[in-house]
């Protein structure tokens, strides 16, 4: 039987890994989201460590903050997590030659 995958986990550990990649600290990206400066950090180690769960507004502002598609806060695989970041960072005529590409392999 395959492992169940828990998705608040991922969130997690992408969160923790998109925020460290680019040096902010945990009250920095909370206040770049939008978060009570006072809380802040709390809560981005709150939201990091699994206790807390954020809403998807907040997860969309965090994703914004780190410059990452809030699907990639989500990606349960290592090799998808990877993918996403490197289709985010294309312009949109070499995004659409990758789909191509990929919907052509795909019906191999």
């Amino acid at each position: 039987m395959p492992q169940k995958i828990n998705p608040l986990a991922v969130l997690s550990k992408r969160l923790k890994e998109a925020r460290q990649r680019i040096g902010l600290s945990q009250r920095e990206l909370g206040i770049a989201a939008g978060l009570d400066h006072f809380v802040a950090s709390t809560r981005i180690n709150r939201y990091e460590r699994g206790v807390h769960h954020p809403d998807p507004v907040t997860i969309q502002r965090m994703a914004d903050a780190l410059g990452v598609p809030a699907a990639y806060l989500f990606a349960s695989d290592d090799r998808l997590a990877r993918l996403i970041l490197a289709f985010h960072s294309l312009p949109a005529k070499a995004q659409e030659r990758l789909i191509a590409e990929a919907e052509e392999r795909a019906q191999r």
